[in-house]
């Protein structure tokens, strides 16, 4: 595997973790909104 490859990946992952991190909090916010009405 070249750096560059390495590089990429990391990138994805990344991506990967951010649009998981983005759903957890929407969800979260669903319910806190649920919640305070």
């Amino acid at each position: 595997m070249t750096l560059q490859e390495l590089i990429s990946e990391n990138k994805r992952q990344l991506l990967n973790d951010r649009e998981a991190l983005e759903k957890i909090e929407k969800k979260l916010e669903e319910r806190m909104l649920k919640k305070a009405e």
